[in-house]
């Protein structure tokens, strides 16, 4: 099948499971309890005002009426308005995409940096003291919760040593008054573009070092799972692939063994980790809400926790569609990925 084809037909499948999660959405908000004109005017309201605002957002139409242009609003790109704040919700959403993907991206950084070294060390090294360090690395990593890892670092780094780790005396986070401990108050004092830029323009890495402050913690805490995991399906592949004759051979050729390890060794067992990558990619972006909520980092994961917590429906209903459509993308991304690094893996 040709790669046009393919990619075609994968889209039509995630255009379908984006259609799903939008109709189960629609259903879950149509079925829970609680008026929604009542949720957004609150509960001191008249009951003609109530009416007014039923009327005025359809919602007294009958429920499929409803269920159109819930899904035509969407294909137009609108995601209707925030109950609370009555902001567009796509806005809301696109505003909080910068922090979520960035600690995203610095969590997957942090975990390649680490686990495929260390995968390969132990691969290598079999059932010697690296070997067993990874192991027990691993085990704990994929073992440990993501709301306990990072209140420990909280805990260990802030309160009992003291070490002022994360902390800034700049907008975005506050002092608690506990030893060195600072807080996030849910606002960033630098992006990392901003960063960047300012590097790039004034050759000042202040504020690069500010953001790496702000984001360093909450990134070993989302990326210690994946890291783990990483490190084991390195050091799996590698053990598997170290065993095949055509390793013999280049051995037998005289190349260096560090040579056949990551040229020709680890090149095949990266297949496994890149459909692995792109799949926790996607959980990263979803899975964020516990860390962003524990280190209250200015993202999609803690606008939802706040969205639920007053059953602000538009911003949930909002922000899962883009996870899910992320979901989608990635996925097909990892596809077309695997076809490059592995020639002989089949379209159909």
């Amino acid at each position: 099948m040709a790669l046009g084809k393919f990619l075609l037909r994968r889209t039509l499948q995630g255009l379908f499971v984006i259609w799903g999660v939008v109709t189960v959405l629609f259903g879950l908000r149509a079925v829970s309890p609680g008026d929604p004109a009542t949720l957004m005017l609150g509960q001191g309201a008249t009951q003609e005002l109530v009416q007014q605002v039923r009327e005025a957002e359809g919602l007294n139409d009958p429920i499929y009426v409803q269920y159109a242009d819930y899904i035509g609003g969407i294909l137009q790109g609108d995601l209707g308005y925030s109950w609370r704040s009555e902001r567009q919700v796509e806005m809301m959403v696109i505003e909080r995409i910068p922090a979520t993907v960035e600690l995203a991206v610095a969590a997957t950084v942090i975990a390649l940096v680490i686990a495929i070294p260390l995968g390969v060390v132990s691969a290598t090294r079999r059932d010697t003291p690296s070997d067993y360090g990874a192991t027990l690395f691993s085990l704990l990593g994929i073992s440990t919760p993501n709301f306990w890892l990072g209140l420990m670092l909280i805990l260990l780094l802030g309160v009992w040593y003291g070490i002022p780790y994360p902390t800034i005396d700049t907008a975005g986070w506050t002092p608690l008054g506990i030893g060195m401990i600072d807080l996030p108050t849910g606002r960033r004092a630098v992006g990392f573009g901003e960063a960047v830029t300012t590097l790039v323009s004034t050759g000042s890495p202040a504020e690069l070092g500010l953001w790496l402050k702000h984001i360093t913690l909450p990134a070993i805490t989302l990326g210690t799972y994946f890291t783990a995991l990483i490190t084991r399906l390195t050091r799996s592949g590698m053990i598997d692939e170290l065993g095949k004759p055509y390793v013999t051979a280049t051995e037998a050729k005289g190349l260096p063994g560090t040579l056949i390890q990551y040229k020709h060794v680890l090149r095949n067992t990266l297949i496994p980790i890149i459909t692995v990558l792109g799949l926790q990619m996607g959980t990263l972006m979803g899975g964020a809400v516990i860390t962003e909520t524990v280190f209250n980092w200015p993202g999609l994961g803690l606008r939802l926790i706040n969205a639920l917590g007053v059953r602000n429906w538009p911003v949930m209903q909002g922000i899962i569609i883009f996870i899910a459509v992320m979901f989608v993308i990635i996925n097909i991304v990892v596809d077309a990925v695997y076809t490059y690094l592995d020639p002989q893996v089949s379209l159909g």
